[in-house]
């Protein structure tokens, strides 16, 4: 059973920053892979990030990257996203989620199978 809850969440304006964390229960946390998702008011959950636990390669939608940073601290069960550069359309909730192992669809809410609880990122202008 695997359960995570995520932090970090908040008001900020335009162009500041965030770091929202994501703890993992177990002695042993090893993921095939953990992502970001997030979901802005009345829309559909899309994809952020990813991290492959084994090798720490990651991918960055494109709204992402350049601006947001997914790591891990594996003494600690928790992976991050640092979020800098924030804009109003950022404003979502965000879920930290656990891959399916070995299922290679990692853009879909359907590659993963445990979910956060979300935690509110809120962007003014």
């Amino acid at each position: 059973q695997v359960q995570l809850v995520e932090s970090g969440g908040g008001l900020v304006q335009a162009g500041g920053s965030l770091r929202l964390s994501c703890a993992a229960s177990g002695r042993a946390f090893r993921p095939y892979g953990m992502g970001w998702f997030r979901a802005a008011p009345g829309k559909e959950r899309e994809f952020v990030t990813v991290i492959s636990w084994s090798t720490t390669a990651t991918y960055y939608a494109d709204s992402a990257k350049g601006r947001f940073t997914i790591s891990r601290d594996n003494a600690k069960n928790t992976v991050y996203l640092q979020m800098n550069s924030l804009k109003p359309e950022d404003t979502a909730v965000y879920y930290c989620a656990h891959r399916k192992p070995y299922y290679s669809d990692y853009k879909t809410p359907i590659g993963y199978d445990y979910w956060g609880q979300g935690t509110q990122v809120t962007v003014s202008s």
